[in-house]
C-alpha cells in the first residue's frame, strides 16, 4: 500500500513538473536569430533601397540607409561604394574617400572605385590625384569612354591641348554619338588657334545634340567670319541655357582664355544686348 501511494505521488509530481514547463514555454516568446547569410541578403536589399533613394534625389535618406547596410555587412565592397555615392551626394568628400578606401581593401580590381575617387579629387581641386585615380581605373577598364573623356578634361585643364584632343578622339571612337567629347575637341582646337577644326567639331556636336555649349562655341568661332549667323547662334544658346552668359560658368565648363575672350567680345555686340540682359535676369531669378 505504501509502495502504491509512493508511485502515485511520484507520477503526480512528474506530471505537475511537465505541466509547469509547458506553461513557462507558453509565456516566454520565441526569438528568431538570423543567420549570417540572411543578414548579408538583408544588407544588400537595404543597399539597393539606398541607391534608389539616391537616384530620386533623396540624399539624406539614402545616406542613412547606406550607413545601416554597411553596419550590417562590412565585408561587401558594393555597399561601401553605395555609401560613398551617398556621401558624395551629401558633400561629405573625406568620408566618401574613406569608404572608397574600405572598398578598395576588399576588392582592388573594381574600376568604379578609382573613377569615384577621381570625381572627389576633382571636386576638392586635387588634380594630380584625380589624374592618377583615372589612370588606375582605366588599366582595369580601358574602354570606359566617360573615364577617357574625364582624363581628357584634366589634360584640357593642364593646357595639354594635343593630349586632350587624342583622348577625346579615343572616347568618340568607343561611343560615336558622345557629343560632349566632340564639343571639347572644339574647345581644345580653338586654344590651339585652329579655328577651322574648332568650327568642324562644334558643328558635329550640334548635329548630335542641339546644345547651348556648342552653339555658343560655334558662334564665337564665326564672330569674325559671319557676325549675323554668330549672333543668331549666340541668342539661341542663351535661350537654351542662360548661364552661358556668365564667364565663370563657362570657365567651369573648361573654356580656355582664347575662346572666353572671343565670346566676351561677341556678347558685347549691341545687337545681342537685350538677350544678354534677359539671360542675366534669369540667372538672378533662379539664384
Amino acid at each position: 500500500m505504501k509502495n502504491l501511494l509512493r508511485k502515485i505521488l511520484f507520477i503526480f509530481l512528474i506530471s505537475f513538473y511537465f505541466l509547469k514547463v509547458e506553461q513557462v514555454k507558453s509565456l516566454v516568446p520565441y526569438y528568431y536569430y538570423p543567420t549570417i547569410k540572411n543578414l548579408k541578403k538583408e544588407s544588400l536589399s537595404i543597399g539597393k533601397n539606398a541607391y534608389q533613394l539616391l537616384y530620386f534625389g533623396q540624399y539624406k535618406q539614402s545616406l542613412s540607409l547606406a550607413k545601416l547596410a554597411v553596419r550590417i555587412n562590412k565585408t561587401d565592397e558594393k555597399l561601401w561604394l553605395i555609401l560613398a555615392d551617398a556621401q558624395i551626394a551629401n558633400n561629405l568628400y573625406k568620408q566618401a574617400l574613406n569608404s572608397l578606401n574600405k572598398a578598395q581593401k576588399l576588392n582592388s580590381n573594381i574600376s568604379e572605385i578609382y573613377f569615384s575617387k577621381s570625381n572627389i579629387y576633382l571636386k576638392i581641386s586635387q588634380l594630380k590625384n584625380a589624374k592618377t585615380s583615372l589612370e588606375t581605373g582605366l588599366k582595369i577598364e580601358p574602354n570606359n569612354h566617360k573615364a577617357i573623356f574625364q582624363l581628357g578634361n584634366i589634360l584640357l585643364m593642364e593646357k595639354n591641348y594635343s593630349g586632350a584632343i587624342k583622348l577625346f578622339d579615343k572616347s568618340v571612337k568607343i561611343k560615336p554619338d558622345f557629343w560632349q567629347a566632340i564639343n571639347n575637341q572644339g574647345l581644345a582646337y580653338f586654344e590651339e588657334n585652329n579655328i577651322n577644326l574648332s568650327i568642324k567639331f562644334f558643328e558635329k556636336a550640334i548635329s548630335i545634340e542641339d546644345n547651348a555649349e556648342p552653339l555658343l562655341g560655334l558662334a564665337s568661332c564665326l564672330r569674325m567670319k559671319d557676325i549675323k549667323l554668330a549672333l543668331q547662334l549666340a541668342k539661341k544658346s542663351l535661350i537654351k541655357e542662360p548661364k552661358y552668359v556668365n564667364y565663370d560658368f563657362r570657365k567651369e565648363q573648361l573654356w580656355g582664355e582664347k575662346l572666353q575672350t572671343s565670346t566676351e567680345i561677341l556678347l558685347q555686340n549691341k545687337n545681342i544686348q537685350t538677350d544678354v540682359i534677359l539671360a542675366k535676369s534669369k540667372i538672378n531669378t533662379s539664384s
